[in-house]
């Protein structure tokens, strides 16, 4: 009789391993959740627009924060943008940025969004967010929904705009700093 050579059994189960292991590793690989999908939108453009409307207003609003970058020795830029996030007829958005070494963080510059409903004062509805801004298609109480880089969701609540990104949680913060005080300072600060 003759028998096939020790090696082709050990190849034959060697490929049948192989062919059966994408289908393991597939059930024993972590699932994690997709990342937040990149949403679209009609993006604001930030311009110079030294002596418009838009920049004196912008100027106005900010005064305190222009004067303070300038007592610290800053020339700041002041960037401003406006677009309808309104359905109603009149209203209008002002968009703010600031620039100067004072004023901005690791983050990037900040943006504000003031809104004028017809010939009122301007009202800010959303203070100091990072990255580009988009005007999203999506309307929540007759306003256009604001996506901030790309993927955080703004939405107006009737008076202002709140973040939809859920923030983490705090639990066991407050505790896990009052025992760490407690270990390290011995005597209380001076009230």
């Amino acid at each position: 009789m003759i028998r096939p050579p020790r090696h082709t059994s050990l190849l034959a189960t060697l490929a049948a391993a192989m062919a059966l292991a994408p289908a393991a590793l597939a059930l024993a690989a972590p699932h994690h959740p997709a990342a937040p999908a990149t949403e679209s939108g009609d993006p604001v453009i930030l311009a110079q627009q030294p002596g418009g409307a838009l920049d004196l207003a912008a100027r106005t609003l900010n005064a305190a924060d222009l004067a303070a970058a300038t007592r610290k020795g800053d020339t700041p830029v002041v960037l401003v943008g406006s677009a309808p996030l309104s359905t109603r007829a009149g209203d209008a958005a002002l968009f703010v940025q600031l620039q100067s070494a004072n004023l901005c963080g690791s983050a990037g510059c900040a943006t504000s969004v003031y809104l004028r409903r017809g010939r009122r004062d301007w009202v800010k509805v959303l203070d100091s967010v990072s990255g580009p801004i988009a005007l999203s298609h999506r309307l929540h109480g007759g306003m256009r929904d604001l996506i901030v880089d790309g993927t955080d969701r703004w939405v107006w609540n009737g008076t202002t705009y709140r973040d939809t990104m859920p923030a983490a949680p705090d639990t066991g913060l407050r505790r896990s700093i009052e025992r760490f005080q407690a270990q390290h300072h011995t005597e209380q600060p001076p009230q």
